[in-house]
């Protein structure tokens, strides 16, 4: 582990065990919850067989997740997953992966939040109405239209990042307030909708009429669905030099709240499913508001617009928060741009890193190219959550004597089981979006040409700081 400079600034440990377990969940929950139940159904038109599915992923998704508390645990530095890569595969290998997050994989999952979240409150407020065109703009040739929505973005990511530069701790309160909220108003929805809403349990064993029976096929269309779903549980390593106790919050933090959202995800597919018979629920382009109309009334649709506003509001700070990390770390490194490893003295936080990715995302968000980089990151993705439960089997290997404050459960097989399933959804992707893929792989070797310019004007190694 790298150790600090001797009188540069570094970031300090502030995040407590509450806060991990809410930057998985709000890192995690956010708009799809609403989107993809009726994916899932159409591959799977079967109640109890959907149900089944979204605790089957959750559960892999914990797999994962106990192979990166034993990571995280070892090296509880900033960077997360970009450190684990680095001591398993090498410097290069950890590049790219960062590369990739900054100028598409991160970037663009922050600039569709912020836009999500202007879309969903648009809904709640037609005054605001998301679609409307303020003005346009041409530049290099491109016509831009900036939308209410473009600039409500805009501001978000401005505020969050703001709110990410004063302090960790500010943000994290942020976080906690959206991801309790969050939790508070499920609960009551489905406490409140389960005892007195109009739905009907005979809707959890109601055929599909018109759709073919399950498949194997479905399944598999289904967990791709649902992995992407349960993504996002990772930035919680991203932020682990801020974490206080780490041997112990950081595991405890990723385990518990993929259990939380686990239970939130089949709670919220319960009451969907009782608001709803599955063959009209499947067929939901705007579901949250369907269920709720079904469930109370009309004008239950706009506060549930103004909820997933507000969600996505939270699971941007979470992104704010993680993605400066594994730039900083990077810049540490000395593969990245080294002003991205200043740290500010009072504020203790990554200030030219978190400005940088502000100013990227702002110009994803006004080009709208946001989208299709982040589909094309999808099958990176998939890559590295693979990269990083084999990380467990390498550094066993490698450094056997480092110590490992929590140890993975079922190592060998568990994480052996994980890595199989990651390794059949990369192939599904490569077979289902061959040339996102591509294009994904054509990205991350773009950014071959800096890591070599770099690498030229690194110094003779010596440690670089950080925190233990």
């Amino acid at each position: 582990m790298r150790t600090d400079v001797e009188g540069k600034p570094a970031l300090e440990r502030q995040l407590t065990l509450f806060d991990s377990v809410m930057i998985v969940v709000s890192g995690t929950i956010g708009a799809s919850i609403f989107i993809v139940p009726a994916d899932v159904l159409r591959a799977v038109p079967n109640p109890a067989i959907a149900l089944l599915l979204w605790v089957v992923v959750g559960g892999i998704t914990l797999l994962a997740g106990l192979a990166c508390a034993e990571l995280g645990a070892m090296y509880p530095e900033a960077g997360g997953q970009y450190v684990f890569i680095r001591e398993a595969y090498g410097g290069f290998a950890a590049f790219l992966y960062g590369w990739v997050l900054f100028t598409a994989g991160n970037s663009g999952a922050l600039a569709a939040m912020a836009i999500s979240s202007a879309i969903f409150i648009g809904r709640a407020f037609p005054q605001f109405e998301a679609d409307h065109v303020v003005f346009a703009l041409r530049l290099l040739g491109l016509h831009l239209d900036i939308t209410r929505a473009t600039l409500f973005a805009v501001g978000a990511v401005i505020v969050l990042t703001a709110v990410n530069l004063r302090s960790v701790r500010i943000a994290a309160w942020l976080q906690n307030v959206t991801a309790v909220g969050y939790l508070a108003a499920l609960g009551l929805i489905v406490a409140v909708g389960l005892a007195f809403g109009h739905g009907s349990w005979s809707h959890f064993h109601a055929p599909i009429s018109g759709m073919a029976p399950v498949t194997l096929g479905g399944l598999g269309v289904g967990m791709i669905a649902l992995f992407f779903s349960y993504d996002g549980w990772e930035f919680l390593s991203w932020v682990g030099g801020e974490i206080k106790n780490p041997g112990r919050n950081l595991p405890l933090g990723l385990i518990l709240g993929i259990l939380l959202i686990i239970v939130t995800y089949l709670l919220a597919n319960v009451v969907f499913l009782y608001a709803l018979p599955p063959a009209i629920l499947s067929q939901q382009p705007a579901l949250a508001d369907a269920a709720m109309t079904a469930l109370f009334s009309h004008h239950a649709g706009r506060w549930v617009s103004l909820f997933i506003g507000a969600i996505s509001f939270g699971a941007a700070s979470v992104v704010v928060l993680g993605g400066a990390r594994i730039y900083y770390s990077m810049a540490l490194d000395g593969s990245f741009f080294r002003s991205m490893s200043n740290i500010h003295p009072r504020w203790k936080t990554p200030t030219t890193a978190l400005l940088a990715q502000c100013a990227w995302v702002i110009v994803l968000i006004v080009s709208g190219r946001y989208e299709q980089l982040y589909t094309c990151f999808i099958f990176m993705m998939t890559v590295t959550y693979a990269l990083t439960v084999g990380a467990v089997f390498i550094l066993r290997r490698t450094q056997p004597d480092r110590p490992r404050p929590y140890r993975c459960a079922g190592y060998p097989w568990l994480p052996a089981i994980y890595i199989l399933v990651a390794i059949a959804f990369v192939i599904s992707t490569l077979l289902s979006r061959p040339r996102e893929s591509i294009i994904g792989l054509g990205m991350a070797c773009l950014g071959i040409p800096l890591y070599l310019y770099r690498r030229r004007l690194r110094p003779a190694p010596t440690e670089a700081g950080s925190v233990h």
